[in-house]
């Protein structure tokens, strides 16, 4: 077996150095053309004497425990175990990666009095890889999700680095690829130290594509591994019920006052809030109303409003924790959606249109257990919306379903945290 995988990562040695040689040409010329950005070029390319520098001058003189995330969804859902890692291990220097700069810029974002040293996973080519761990040289490694990088695995085990694969997840149509390549699959999910899914389901799958059995455990899901909030918020209200549309793009506010003026014919003590992702549009949002909507700037309440706008910051997860039922926006668009689970952490009925690819895996596990409803249209999101307003059997179901979904998949965060006890 030694020696297989040997020859197998031998000869993708060697391809790498021609691929790296004749396709940066291409990155460069293919960047262009979509005007996308090219940092972070050098450092993928194995320039990490940047990050190394800030490593060894960091006040923290422990081991690197080195977390990637290639984009913003992986660097998120990693940020509640980050913030127990840096708890638990101190004196632990922690080096988070991400592939693309959107995931950079996050990761600094979040991270910055949290990690060490944010920098770039490096190309997957041997030459880039090597000198990652050359400089680097990271004690512990998890990786988020899909990350399958055949050349960064061998060296990982080349020069015998705990390496986990975390929150691990394939989908059906990726696994359909996958498994006609299980006998290569097998030597990479060998390299790894262990390998730690969302879901049986992705367990059963990976062992398929040649995973150890052996090395291979469900953790269930970070990101179900939120708390709500410590600070409960304040908002005067009577008995109404209340439709929230959170985090909304254009195009989506003239859809939700559709349904809420539909619902409103029926159901005389409904209210809306409507809480845009970006605040600039409160007052395009005022003129589709055609009056003065109440402001939660200046302390709106129902008493005299049917419709109340979330035009301040940083309020729109605990305002969850008042409503009913919760449309979350970015979804009747190209947006990919926004995270259902502020919602859902508070036990409300969640309703999203089509477009989740943001939160696909999340989504996947709120509709599979009855927490949340997934519609195509207007029409859909209105008809579901009754249900749960006329309906009271379903709604305390769909209610009850949102609590026993946090119980399912809580303790993701502790269970990581074992292992790299176990490793350190």
């Amino acid at each position: 077996m030694k020696i297989i995988q040997g020859f197998v990562f031998f000869i993708l040695e060697i391809l790498s150095i021609f691929a790296f040689i004749i396709l940066t040409p291409f990155y460069f010329l293919i960047r262009k053309i979509s005007k996308k950005p090219v940092e972070g070029f050098l450092t993928k390319g194995g320039d990490y004497r940047e990050a190394l520098k800030i490593l060894q001058n960091s006040k923290n003189k422990g081991k690197i425990i080195m977390f990637h995330g290639v984009s913003v969804g992986e660097v998120i859902a990693l940020e509640n175990l980050i913030k127990l890692t840096r708890e638990t291990f101190d004196g632990a220097r922690i080096l988070i990666t991400t592939g693309t700069k959107t995931g950079q810029d996050i990761a600094k974002k979040k991270y910055n009095e949290i990690a060490d040293c944010i920098t770039y996973f490096p190309f997957d080519l041997a030459v880039c890889t090597k000198s990652f761990f050359k400089k680097i040289n990271p004690d512990i490694i998890l990786m988020a999700e899909t990350e399958l990088w055949p050349m960064f695995a061998f060296y990982a085990k080349k020069y015998n680095k705990p390496f986990l694969l975390i929150n691990g997840r394939i989908s059906d149509d990726s696994f359909k690829t996958y498994k006609y390549f299980g006998w290569f699959f097998k030597h990479i999910f060998n390299c790894y130290t262990g390998i730690y899914t969302q879901s049986k389901d992705d367990m059963e799958k990976m062992i398929k594509m040649g995973a150890n059995p052996c090395k291979t455990e469900v953790m269930k899901n970070l990101k179900f591994d939120i708390k709500k909030s410590d600070n409960p918020i304040s908002f005067n209200r009577g008995c109404e019920r209340i439709l929230i549309a959170g985090s909304t793009h254009k195009g989506e506010d003239e859809i939700v006052l559709n349904v809420f003026n539909n619902l409103k014919k029926d159901f005389k003590d409904l209210k809306l809030i409507i809480a845009p992702r970006h605040l600039d549009r409160v007052q395009s949002i005022i003129d589709l109303t055609g009056f003065k909507p109440g402001l939660r700037s200046q302390n709106a309440d129902f008493s005299n409003n049917d419709i109340i706008i979330l035009d301040t910051l940083g309020e729109l997860s605990r305002i969850y924790s008042i409503v009913n039922i919760a449309f979350i926006g970015g979804s009747f668009n190209n947006t990919g959606g926004h995270n259902p689970l502020e919602a859902t952490i508070y036990s409300k009925p969640v309703i999203s249109g089509p477009s989740i690819k943001n939160f696909k895996d999340i989504y996947s596990i709120l509709t599979k257990a009855g927490a949340a409803s997934v519609v195509s249209n207007e029409k859909e999101f209105e008809t579901c919306a009754r249900r749960l307003l006329s309906d009271n059997n379903f709604y305390q179901n769909t209610v009850n379903n949102s609590k026993n979904v946090f119980e399912d998949q809580k303790g993701a965060k502790d269970f990581v945290i074992q292992k790299i006890r176990e490793l350190f």
